[in-house]
């Protein structure tokens, strides 16, 4: 199979299968880049939450992130 066959089989899953087959392949990937994913995570919530104590950056309800999330995946 092909990258675009595999990705095309891939989305025709049900949004848990490709939770777990996301979780899988990162795990794949090995400990140093899950841990640098995370570590890229951290900083980035940190830099919003300075933002947002700056003031440059407006809070949101989480139901609204949420519901564009799910949305912008649709």
């Amino acid at each position: 199979m092909v990258l675009t066959e595999i990705e095309d089989a891939a989305l025709q899953l049900t949004e848990r299968e490709r939770a777990i087959l996301a979780e899988h392949l990162l795990k794949s990937l090995g400990d140093d880049a899950t841990g640098l994913n995370e570590e890229r995570w951290i900083a980035e919530a940190e830099r919003r939450y300075q933002e947002y104590k700056a003031g440059r950056l407006e809070a949101r309800a989480a139901d609204d992130v949420f519901r564009d999330a799910y949305r912008a995946l649709e």
